[in-house]
This record gives structure tokens, sequence and C-alpha cells, in this order.
């Protein structure tokens, strides 16, 4: 660690939380939320003002193949490569104001406290907006920061459908958001994703800050029950092949494959009954499975174990299924540097913090598979998110902000230190 003192510049809290508000008027909902989903009109305008605030303080903007945006401000070596901050400004269809939103704009705000104060640092830096984080729209979610690691490549991307069948390709045409860079076309140093932990346990011990040590693995499947469509009045009920009536028995299965495999999740939270009629029999249903655990090997038995579940609960009802798994995000640990880095980055804000694994998965994920990546969270009220109700407070936000841009100078710091050793 560098002996060299880092300078004493401080976010301005009413700028961020202005900034955070202001912003909500793009997909703006009735009870205070924000309904902005990937590649909509709504997602079209904050991208233009994003890439206009940005170029406000004398960033280059560009966009590479899947819409993914990056917003550079230049360093003294700008042949390094650039430590990034970012999250993603797409939200749930009833989503919160600061999911993936406070991780982006906090990065606007460090860029605008530096702009300032004219602090250049080593290596350039840069704040990036990831498409589609959610998969509300598309699945899987993480999509463009997936082909960003190379995880996905772009005709994966491109022929995302969403349940109107709109392809993802077509709407980021649309929406002229379609840039010349491949993805992944240039590196990145490092990235820090400053979010609301989306969970209880920082509010609950009165911490301010998460020092994010990895994610648990997330494993999303889509399975479709049928049976058969029928008159609910001329049908007796021993003769009925219910799809309805088995998914509720699955929905109850799943639920026990979480709580048997704690701390990790089941649940089953998208179904759509078919044909939806209130004196028809349902005759097909499809559902979404959402299993997590931060422990791979656990995760595998509580696949093998839906798999299991799903013949034992469906035949006595007489049903057949399809089932899919259509995304499998791997357990991640952070790299160990910039933990340090928002450590200290926190205890230079006067808080004290708390590793944290998160339950979620984010952008950082993918990123974390190309370079060096950590996350910094803050509380958010009761633990609530994907919600319209979400609520982070203007102290927790602007901590937030703080000690990423503390954290950020702490790396770019140890960098410049171990190149010029």
């Amino acid at each position: 660690m560098s002996d060299a003192p880092l300078p004493n510049l401080a976010i301005d809290p009413r700028r961020l939380w202005d900034t955070l508000m202001d912003t909500a008027r793009f997909g703006g909902t009735a009870k205070g939320g924000i309904r902005r989903l990937t590649l909509s009109d709504e997602d079209r305008q904050v991208r233009d003002w994003f890439k206009a605030a940005c170029e406000q303080l004398g960033c280059t903007v560009t966009v590479d193949e899947v819409g993914n945006m990056f917003a550079r401000r230049p360093g003294r070596d700008n042949s390094l490569p650039p430590i990034a901050m970012g999250s993603h400004l797409d939200t749930q269809p009833t989503g919160g104001k600061f999911d993936g939103v406070l991780g982006v704009l906090a990065g606007l705000e460090v860029l605008r406290t530096l702009h300032d104060a004219g602090y250049e640092t080593t290596a350039p830096l840069e704040l990036v907006n990831w498409t589609n984080e959610e998969g509300a729209r598309f699945a899987p979610a993480m999509l463009a920061s997936g082909v960003f690691a190379g995880l996905f490549d772009r005709a994966y991307a491109d022929a995302r459908e969403d349940r109107d069948g709109k392809r993802f390709g077509d709407e980021l045409e649309r929406i002229g958001y379609r840039g010349p860079e491949k993805a992944g076309g240039h590196k990145l140093a490092a990235m820090f994703e400053l979010h609301i932990e989306q969970g209880p346990i920082l509010e609950a011990e009165g911490r301010m800050v998460g020092a994010v040590t990895g994610v648990q693995g997330a494993r999303w499947y889509e399975i479709t029950i049928a049976g058969e469509a029928a008159h609910t009045g001329a049908t007796p009920m021993h003769l009925r092949k219910n799809a309805l009536l088995g998914a509720a028995a699955l929905i109850q299965a799943v639920d026990g494959i979480g709580q048997a495999h704690l701390p990790g999740v089941a649940t089953v939270g998208l179904m759509e009954v078919r044909p939806n009629s209130r004196n028809v029999v349902p005759g097909e249903v499809f559902l979404c499975v959402d299993l997590r655990h931060p422990d791979d090997k656990v995760l595998d038995a509580m696949e093998h174990a839906l798999r299991a579940a799903l013949p034992k609960v469906l035949d006595p009802f007489g049903l057949a299924f399809e089932e899919t798994r259509i995304w499998h995000s791997p357990s991640v640990k952070f790299d160990a540097e910039m933990i340090a880095c928002v450590r200290e980055g926190a205890a230079k804000a006067g808080f004290e913090s708390r590793d944290i694994v998160s339950g979620a998965g984010h952008d950082a994920v993918h990123a974390a598979r190309i370079c060096p990546t950590t996350m910094i969270f803050v509380p958010c009220a009761g633990g609530i998110s994907h919600n319209e109700s979400e609520s982070t407070s203007p102290e927790e936000c602007a901590a937030g902000a703080q000690v990423l841009l503390n954290a950020v100078l702490a790396y770019d710091a140890r960098k410049a230190e171990a190149r010029d050793a």
C-alpha cells in the first residue's frame, strides 16, 4: 500500500440526490418507482441524458454493439486501461429509484467531483451503463455485460425475445443505441460497482457500507406444464388434467428445495396460465424457477432436486412437462486488492465496513471474468428492492458515492506505485 496520502475530495451529497430524483422522471410511476425496461423509449431517454451529462464533463462517450455505454475521462497516462465504475439504468417493471441507478449516478458524481477539483488520476476512468442487467424484458439477466465478457456472443443477444416476441437486436436498433465498437473491444483495468444491498443485513446491523467479497451462484429454468384445457362446468373433477393445479404443487416443492438448502433460495417469480379464461380448466402453465446458493456444489444438488421433483409432483395429475435451464451464473469471488481499497475508502470516509456476500446477481459478476472487480453495498430500507417502495436515504447514497470515490483513488494510487516501482 502506498504511503502517499490520498486527496481529501468530497462528493456533493445534494447534487447526487437531486440527480437521482431528476432522472427518476424517465419512466417514473404513480407510486414513486420507475418502469424503465431495457431498450424501451424511457431507456432511450435516460441514455440520451446520461450521454449529455458525461460529455459536459469533457468525457468521450462510446457505445458498443450491444448498447453498453462507456464515458471515458482521461488520466495522466492514457496508455493504461481505464479503471471502471458502473452499473445499469434499466429497471424492473415496478422498479425503484436506486437499484442499479445509484451505481451509475454515483459514478457520475465521482467524475463531477474530480472535474470540479481539477484532479487527474494516473489511469483514465470509465463510467459504464451496462445494457439489460435486470433481465426483466430480455432473459437472461446481465446480458450485455455477458457479451462484453465473452460469455455470450452478439447473435445470441440479438435473438433474445421479450414476451411480446420483440427481439433485443431489433429494439436496440429502434432506439438508436447499436454502437460501432465490438463488445469487449477494449480492456478494463478494474471495475467497481456501487449498489444497494437489496437485502436486510446492513440495515439490521446499523452498518453504512458493505465490502462485497463475492456473489452467490444463480440458475434460471423455464418450465412448461401441459395438461388439457376443458370446460369447467362439464368436466368432472376426477377427469381433469389441470396444469395450474400441478403448477401450484410444483411451486410448493420449489419452496421446499430452498428451505432444505439454506442459505440458498428457490423462487417461482413468473407464471403464465393458458388459456387464462375463467370457465376453462387451465391446459398449460409456463413458469420460471430461480435457484441461488453461494456454493456451486450445493446449487448442483438444488438443480437435481428440482429435476427429481418435476415427475414426482406432476405425474399424479396426469401432466406432461418440458424443462430448460436458460441461465447459469457461477458463484464469484471478488479481487482481494480491490476489496482492500473499499475497506480503506470506507475508513477514510469515517465508516466501519462489513464484509458481505451478494445474494443478487450484478454486472460485476461478468466483469470479474475479465478484470479485477468488486462491489460496494449501502443499505436499503427493509431490504426491499425490485419494488416501487424501494428506499435508500440521501445519507446512505452519499456514503456509497464517497466510498466509491475513495476506493477508486486508492486503487489508482496502488497501480501507479506498482507501475513506477
